[in-house]
């Protein structure tokens, strides 16, 4: 396929897969729920934390935890006791379980009573000149958000893109707060981070289409796969490169390309 045939087949697709029609079976729905900026943000982290294994698992498993928030996370992270956080210690998900949904929600606490909320936390650790392509974003980020107790089980469930961590599930959640247009799926709720940092979310699907399509030459989804598939969107959209996401993960996912 030719690069000009490549970008109007990507770009199609993009406009094709990047609407509301589509959210009913992604985690998305969860924060979708709310409408206030702060318990979007909290859903949404929450819930991509999460989000691997069966799509209707990972979104009953995040619905139970805005339950047991009252449906209103940020007043929950705001004003919680350690008597309210009690139910936490039964969830499971996958290797996710009690402990570690007990050490998020205190993270959270702290981030959001001490540190002035995840959007500020995160801008700290991405907004630096030295981040660039190394993943060190993310890498601080798990340094912060993990520096109050902790059991050591609970850091594998946050990425770190120095170890080659892909970071598939935190990219998709900066895609979801960042990525500001007018089709209904992204929040754009963050001004600090621009489209144009973002990293493609690579997973199996997003990878394996890549690669049909000569995007991506690396045959490991890795951090160093992640950086060479987003330089090759930059090409085609470098203003909002992650768009292209909607593209890649639905020929993979809906069309089995």
């Amino acid at each position: 396929m030719k690069a000009g045939e490549r970008k109007s087949l990507l770009l199609s697709k993009a406009d094709y897969y990047n609407r509301p029609e589509f959210i009913g079976s992604d985690p998305i729905q969860i924060p979708r729920s709310f409408r206030k900026k702060e318990d979007i943000e909290i859903a949404a982290f929450m819930s991509s934390v999460i989000a691997w294994g069966q799509r209707i698992t990972i979104i009953n498993n995040a619905r139970r935890m805005m339950e047991w928030m009252d449906n209103a996370p940020h007043d929950f992270v705001m004003h919680s006791s350690d008597a309210d956080l009690e139910p936490f210690r039964s969830f499971v998900h996958r290797t996710f379980n009690g402990d570690d949904a007990l050490a998020f929600m205190h993270a959270l606490q702290r981030i959001y009573r001490c540190e002035g909320g995840l959007e500020k936390v995160l801008a700290d650790c991405f907004c630096r000149k030295d981040k660039e392509e190394s993943g060190l974003g993310w890498h601080l980020f798990k340094e912060r958000f993990f520096s109050g107790p902790h059991l050591p089980r609970s850091r594998k469930h946050l990425p770190d893109p120095l170890k080659g961590s892909a970071a598939k599930r935190m990219n998709m959640f900066l895609r979801w707060m960042v990525r500001d247009d007018d089709h209904g799926v992204d929040f754009g709720l963050w001004k600090c981070i621009k489209a144009e940092q973002l990293y493609i979310p690579l997973d199996v699907h997003t990878g394996r289409v890549a690669r049909r399509l000569g995007l991506l030459k690396r045959k490991q989804n890795d951090w160093r796969s992640v950086v060479e598939l987003t330089k090759a969107l930059r090409r085609i959209d470098p203003q909002d490169p992650v768009r292209l996401d909607f593209a890649l993960f639905g020929m993979g996912v809906f069309e089995k390309y």
